[in-house]
């Protein structure tokens, strides 16, 4: 399996690409520079028909409006084709399918959007990768689960809020566990006591 020598890191520029994805039961390219002056959730995932998946990924569609109030996109790949994501899609979530989604899923046939995110594994699989993309197109946020362990859907809408929060509010950081609406603390290390003798 071929590796990558430099790995993307927080703070990268994200790797673009152009690929084939199905939204709305169509085939469209889609490209990242497409989302340029939007956030983007980024949602690798091993296979489609499997079991952990299909609950991510719904789980995701469910929350969707939320996001996208957000000024936020999402884009679900997997290294299936794009033959394979319809296939998914028509088939209801009673019967193992995920049914109509509000975000597109992308094909990485060639797996070469996964190989530059660096979640393909040995068995050339995408692992559980889920990166935020800010507007500018750099990577603010990205978490990598091994095959067998779902994300949460409510922390990366947690993350993505705090990215959000501290691009528009200079000097100020987000202490663990913050959620919208409680105290931040100030980034100069003089006034950050302020936020520790409130706790």
């Amino acid at each position: 399996m071929t590796t990558l020598k430099n790995f993307i890191q927080v703070g990268d520029k994200a790797p673009d690409f152009s690929a084939i994805a199905v939204y709305e039961q169509e085939f469209k390219r889609v490209k990242l520079s497409d989302y340029l002056g939007k956030y983007l959730i980024l949602l690798f995932y091993p296979l489609d028909f499997t079991f952990v998946c299909p609950t991510e990924i719904t789980a995701f569609s469910d929350m969707y409006y939320k996001i996208h109030s957000l000024n936020a996109e999402i884009l679900g790949i997997s290294v299936d084709s794009e033959y394979c994501h319809l296939a998914w899609m028509q088939l209801d979530r009673e019967s193992g399918g995920v049914g109509d989604l509000k975000y597109p899923l992308v094909s990485d046939l060639n797996k070469q959007i996964s190989l530059s995110y660096n979640v393909l594994n040995n068995e050339g699989k995408s692992l559980r990768g889920l990166f935020v993309i800010d507007k500018e197109g750099i990577v603010q946020h990205s978490l990598v689960n091994n095959l067998d362990v779902g994300r949460s859907v409510d922390e990366a809408l947690r993350v993505l809020q705090a990215i959000q929060y501290v691009q528009t509010h200079a000097d100020e950081v987000c202490p663990a566990n913050w959620q919208p609406g409680q105290s931040t603390i100030n980034s100069k290390y003089t006034n950050s006591k302020e936020y520790f003798k409130s706790i």
